[in-house]
């Protein structure tokens, strides 16, 4: 099997337009500043897995991208739809890897663990303490995975295992890891608003 490629969808850090559920408690400048920290963070960690990268981008020209988040990665934009049809495209050409942008612990072990539960196994996910995944892995399309998902609700990963079981498949589970998504999160990382 090919290595896994890892895809993370982002947009770029525009105020008022990134991490709106932050805008309360830090304002649109600086929810923006946080987005932008997180995904330079979540790059970085990508490229530290050695895993081949893909950046699904949309809010700005190829070109602001690539000045900011570097060469060595392939760029594509993320096209229409919501996050499941945009997934379910993206997931066309397995073995894919997800990787949330929102996740301050990642490390690229995370990364390294899931390409090598892809070796094996048909699915990895990287269960989320608010319900849903910080990662998701798949050798193979399963585009019944991203149809019909209540997106960024606490019922995604349950949802997700229901249907994984009703086909028979058992994924393999890393680590529960914590989103930074609300104003409270914001207390568990506070370097983010140093």
């Amino acid at each position: 099997m090919p290595m896994p490629r890892l895809v993370l969808f982002t947009r770029y850090p525009e105020a008022g337009k990134a991490k709106t559920r932050l805008v309360p408690a830090l304002g649109e400048a600086g929810a923006a500043a946080i987005h932008k920290q997180l995904t330079e963070r979540t790059v970085r960690v990508m490229r530290e897995s050695g895993l081949p990268i893909e950046i699904r981008f949309t809010g700005a020209p190829l070109v602001q991208f690539e000045t900011w988040l570097g060469e060595g990665i392939s760029y594509v934009e993320q096209g229409g739809g919501d996050l499941g049809d945009r997934l379910r495209d993206a997931s066309q050409d397995a073995p894919v890897i997800f990787v949330g942008a929102d996740c301050p612990d990642l490390k690229a072990t995370h990364l390294k663990q899931a390409a090598a539960a892809l070796r094996d196994g048909d699915v990895v996910i990287g269960p989320a303490e608010d319900g849903g995944y910080w990662l998701i892995g798949l050798s193979s399309p399963h585009d019944w995975l991203f149809t019909d998902m209540a997106w960024g609700t606490d019922a995604v990963l349950p949802e997700t295992l229901r249907r994984l079981d009703a086909k028979g498949l058992a994924p393999d589970l890393l680590e529960t890891l914590a989103d930074c998504d609300r104003p409270e999160d914001l207390e568990r990382w506070p370097w983010l608003t140093a």
